[in-house]
C-alpha cells in the first residue's frame, strides 16, 4: 500500500481566498433586487409562507424591496425569524419557499426568495441599526437557555421580547452553535454568524455565558433552583458509527468525523494550515456530507468521492446541493455501503464498499464489492444524542434517540424544563430549530404566567 498523501498548503493564498472568501452566488444590488422582487405575484394565500417553517411574510418583504424599502423588508423577515440572514444562506429554499413558488408552474423558475432575503438582511446589518423590536413589560421572571445555537438564540430573543430576563449558557468559547462551527465556510463568509449573535445580544435582557457545559461545570438542578424555567438546546454531541464488519478499526488514523473537521475549518485563521488528503472519501448523503466534500475539494484535494448507501433521490441533501457538489468536482457514487477500512499505523489507505439494493423497501447488500483508495475518510452519516452526565438530565424521557417533548409546548418530562433544536426529533434544519425556539418561548411564557396566576390565586 502507498503511504497516505496528506498535506497542508495545497493551494496558493489567493486560491484559498477565492474558494472560501466569496459567496456562492453573487450578491444582489438594489437594481437587480428590485427587478427580481417585481417578478413576485404577491399571492394572497401565498404558498411560500406556508412552506416557510418560521412563517415569514414572504410576499410582504418582497413587496417592500420592490419599493426600495429594504429596512422594512429586513424587519419583516427578522420579526418572524431572528436568524433570517443565516437561513437565507443555508436553507434548502429549493424544497421550501422557492419550491412552493407559483412561478414554478408558469416558467419553471421561482422568485429568488433566498437571495432577496439575504439582500435585505445584509443591507440591514450593514447599517448597524438597533433591533427596533417592541418589548412587553418586564415580568421579573428569569429563564436559562442551555445552548447558543439557532434554537437557543431564537428562544432567548423571543423570551426577551415577551419581557423575561434570559441567561444563555454555551459550552463552547463562541455562541452560534452550528452557525458558527458546523456550516460550511463558503456559505458563511465574513464572520456572519457573529454578526447575528451580536445583533441579538445588544438586547439588554439577554446575557451570554460561554464555557458553561451541563455535566461539567453546570447542573440542571441548580438551574431549576435559580431560574423560573429552563430551555435545553444543546444539540447532538455524538457521531454515528459506520457499522463496519467486525474487527475493523473505525478509529484508524485519518478517519475523521466531518462535523469536527468543519469546526476546525470554520475557526482556522489560515486555511493553508489545514491538512487535506489527495484522495478523499466521504461517507454519507446529507448536507454535512455535501459540505465536507465540497470543502475538501476547495482545500486542494485531487479527487473527492461521496458514497451513499441508497439512490440520489433518497439522499437528504437536495438536488441543488448535489448539483453544487458536482460543479465543484465531487464524484457522487450511490447504492454502496462501507464494509471495511484498510491501512496501517500511518492511517487509512483504502475503503472497501459493498454494493447495495432495495428489496421490498429494505436495504440489502448484494455480495459484490469494490475498493476506493483514500488518504482521508470523512464520516458524515448523522449525529446522535448524548445526554450530559448530569443526574437531572438523565431523568429526562427520550424517544427515537432524542429528547421527548410535547409536540405543541416543547415541554419535556421534567416540569419547567423545555427543549428544542437538534436534540428534539424533527428535521435537522436551521430554520426548523429557529421555529422550535420561537414556539418554545411562547410556551415558556404561558407556563410562567400560569405559575404567577396560581401563586396569586
Amino acid at each position: 500500500m502507498n503511504r497516505p498523501d496528506i498535506k497542508t498548503q495545497r493551494l496558493t493564498r489567493a486560491e484559498y481566498v477565492q474558494n472560501f472568501g466569496c459567496d456562492i452566488l453573487a450578491p444582489l444590488d438594489m437594481k437587480t433586487a428590485r427587478i427580481e422582487a417585481q417578478r413576485c405575484y404577491f399571492c394572497h394565500d401565498a404558498p411560500c409562507i406556508t412552506a416557510c417553517p418560521t412563517d415569514i411574510d414572504v410576499p410582504g418583504f418582497i413587496r417592500k424591496i420592490s419599493t426600495s424599502n429594504v429596512t422594512g423588508a429586513a424587519r419583516t423577515i427578522l420579526s418572524e425569524n431572528i436568524l433570517g440572514g443565516t437561513c437565507a444562506r443555508v436553507c434548502p429554499v429549493e424544497s421550501l419557499c422557492e419550491g412552493a413558488c407559483v412561478r414554478n408552474h408558469a416558467e419553471d423558475k421561482p422568485v429568488a426568495i433566498g437571495q432577496l432575503q439575504k439582500f435585505a438582511t445584509d443591507q440591514f446589518f450593514a447599517l448597524k441599526e438597533k433591533t427596533g423590536f417592541i418589548k412587553a413589560t418586564q415580568t421579573g421572571k428569569k429563564v436559562a437557555v442551555v445552548g447558543a445555537g439557532p434554537a437557543g438564540l431564537s428562544c432567548a430573543h423571543r423570551l426577551s421580547l415577551l419581557g423575561h430576563k434570559v441567561v444563555i449558557f454555551e459550552a463552547k468559547a463562541k455562541a452560534g452553535g452550528l452557525n458558527e462551527y458546523g456550516i460550511a465556510a463558503y456559505k458563511m463568509v465574513d464572520d456572519f454568524a457573529k454578526t447575528e449573535v451580536d445583533f441579538i445580544l445588544q438586547d439588554g435582557n439577554i446575557e451570554l455565558k460561554t464555557d458553561q457545559q451541563l455535566g461539567r461545570n453546570l447542573s440542571l438542578r441548580n438551574l431549576q433552583i435559580e431560574f423560573d424555567a429552563v430551555f435545553l438546546a444543546f444539540g447532538l454531541a455524538g457521531v454515528n458509527d459506520l457499522g463496519l464488519k467486525e474487527n475493523t478499526n473505525e478509529s484508524m488514523k485519518n478517519v475523521v468525523n466531518a462535523v469536527d473537521y468543519i469546526a476546525l475549518l470554520r475557526q482556522a485563521k489560515d486555511l493553508g494550515e489545514l491538512p487535506v488528503g489527495r484522495r478523499v472519501v466521504v461517507i454519507g448523503g446529507g448536507s454535512t456530507a455535501i459540505d465536507i466534500a465540497i470543502q475538501s475539494k476547495r482545500l486542494g484535494a485531487e479527487t473527492v468521492t461521496l458514497v451513499y448507501r441508497r439512490g440520489e433521490d433518497q439522499m437528504s441533501a437536495t438536488w441543488k446541493e448535489r448539483e453544487l457538489a458536482q460543479k465543484n468536482g465531487v464524484l457522487i457514487k450511490t447504492w454502496a455501503k462501507p464494509s471495511s477500512l484498510r491501512g496501517d499505523e500511518a492511517g487509512v489507505q483504502e475503503v472497501e464498499f459493498e454494493y447495495t439494493a432495495s428489496e421490498k423497501d429494505k436495504l440489502v447488500g448484494t455480495g459484490e464489492y469494490f475498493v476506493l483508495q483514500a488518504d482521508m475518510v470523512f464520516k458524515a452519516i448523522g449525529q446522535n444524542l448524548l445526554l450530559p452526565q448530569d443526574a437531572t438530565c438523565e431523568t429526562i424521557e427520550t424517544a427515537k434517540g432524542k429528547i421527548k417533548v410535547d409536540e405543541k409546548s416543547y415541554h419535556t418530562s421534567v416540569p419547567g424544563v423545555f427543549a428544542g433544536g437538534d436534540c428534539v426529533f424533527d428535521k435537522d434544519l436551521t430554520v426548523v430549530a429557529v421555529r422550535q425556539g420561537k414556539k418554545a418561548a411562547h410556551s415558556i411564557d404561558a407556563f410562567l404566567r400560569e405559575q404567577k396566576r396560581g401563586k396569586n390565586g
